[in-house]
């Protein structure tokens, strides 16, 4: 049976704060995430990096998901959080660690 599609954490915002929504869509992922500047994976590198040095932990779910699916390597991803641990601190690279481990292994799962 082919599994749905996972549901886009901005939905649970939508109807409670619609503009901060409709922003995120047309002008960050719509515009600023299309520039033709950076490649998607470049982003993605430099978002999962700006959310682990500010421990933003409940960001980094989806973006760490998004930069496997926008070319980062497993590897990668682990080198970025290590490498963070030095600048941002062990604390922020400690929960960043184990916010990649619970992605890496959902999308093993699917």
């Amino acid at each position: 049976m082919p599994r749905s599609p996972a549901p886009n954490p901005r939905d649970a915002l939508r109807s409670f704060a619609p503009k901060l929504i409709e922003l995120t869509d047309d002008v960050l992922f719509g515009d600023v995430w299309e520039r033709p500047g950076l490649s998607k994976r470049d982003r993605s590198l430099i978002t999962c990096a700006a959310l682990v040095a500010m421990n933003r932990t409940e960001q980094q779910t989806g973006h760490f998901a998004r930069a496997i699916n926008n070319g980062v390597t497993k590897d990668e991803l682990i080198e970025l959080i290590t490498h963070l641990a030095f600048y941002s601190g062990w604390p922020t690279a400690m929960s960043a660690a184990n916010v990649a481990r619970k992605v890496l292994e959902e999308g093993e799962k699917k």
